[in-house]
């Protein structure tokens, strides 16, 4: 039966979409069958970081909604065999999910793969409720700005009152990601140190992302960070959360792109 792990966030536009690619990835290429779940109905922006866009034909409203069948509407990455995607529609509305609908796929994930990672669209309406309800563990993804911050606080309160987990009377597993971060911003007090962070969520890191063009040149070209350049600070930061995820005692550092450019450097000299 596989774990399932929501990418969450109250704020928009802090990398959960980046996250999900880069951890579905980064456990695949550790040998883990993983299915990413795009839960961002009318918007659908997994596809395209995950570089399959073009191979959509069913999607998840299609499976809810008994239109297509799971194995129909799941696309095998190229690059990964034991990475799948499942994409949201972008011509549908979110209240086109319903609870047995959404409860009926997720058993049947559960059963497929190792894995099964919930893209959350950001916020507190129906799509982002429908992603963590089923969830064992949470990722938090919030950017080091008070907004932010206090955007993700509140979903915490949502994980602790609005899952099957607190249904049960169990604990939610939550972890933080840190994205877009630059400890010499931090320094000078242009953004939050990672410390204020944490105090005022007072959840597990799971990893710092550092700011880097890596990030964007990934997404520009539909792959992952973690395999589009498994070198880069972002990329290596992402790999270090997954083996926190599976178990690993990993030292938490902020990774920089100096060492990924000096192998570039000896790559070409090599060369």
């Amino acid at each position: 039966m596989a774990k399932v792990l929501v990418v969450t966030s109250g704020k928009g536009g802090v990398g959960k979409t980046t996250t999900t690619a880069a951890l579905g990835a980064a456990l695949a290429q550790a040998g883990q069958s993983v299915a990413v779940v795009d839960f961002d109905v009318g918007l659908r922006n997994l596809d395209l970081v995950m570089g399959a866009e073009r191979r959509v034909v069913y999607d998840l409203i299609n499976v809810v909604n008994g239109d297509a069948k799971l194995n129909q509407a799941l696309i095998r990455d190229k690059r990964l065999e034991n990475l799948s995607l499942l994409p949201a529609s972008q011509t549908r509305d979110k209240d086109a999910l319903t609870d047995e609908g959404v409860a009926k796929v997720m058993e049947e994930l559960r059963e497929k793969f190792d894995w099964v990672i919930c893209d959350s669209p950001a916020g507190i309406e129906r799509g982002a409720t429908l992603a963590m309800r089923h969830a064992d563990l949470a990722v938090v993804v919030t950017n080091p700005e008070v907004s932010s911050v206090r955007d993700s606080d509140r979903i915490i309160g949502l994980l602790d009152s609005k899952t099957l987990k607190a249904e049960r009377g169990e604990v939610m597993e939550k972890h933080l990601i840190l994205t877009r971060y630059d400890p010499a911003r931090a320094d000078r007090g242009d953004m939050l140190k990672v410390d204020d962070v944490l105090e005022i969520l007072s959840i597990p890191l799971l990893a710092i992302i550092p700011e880097s063009l890596e990030v964007l040149r990934a997404s520009n070209v539909g792959c992952p960070v973690t395999m589009n350049n498994p070198l880069s600070a972002p990329a290596r930061a992402y790999i270090d959360a997954v083996r926190r995820l599976k178990g690993d005692t990993v030292p938490m550092t902020v990774p920089s792109d100096k060492k990924s450019l000096l192998n570039k450097l000896f790559t070409r000299r090599a060369a």
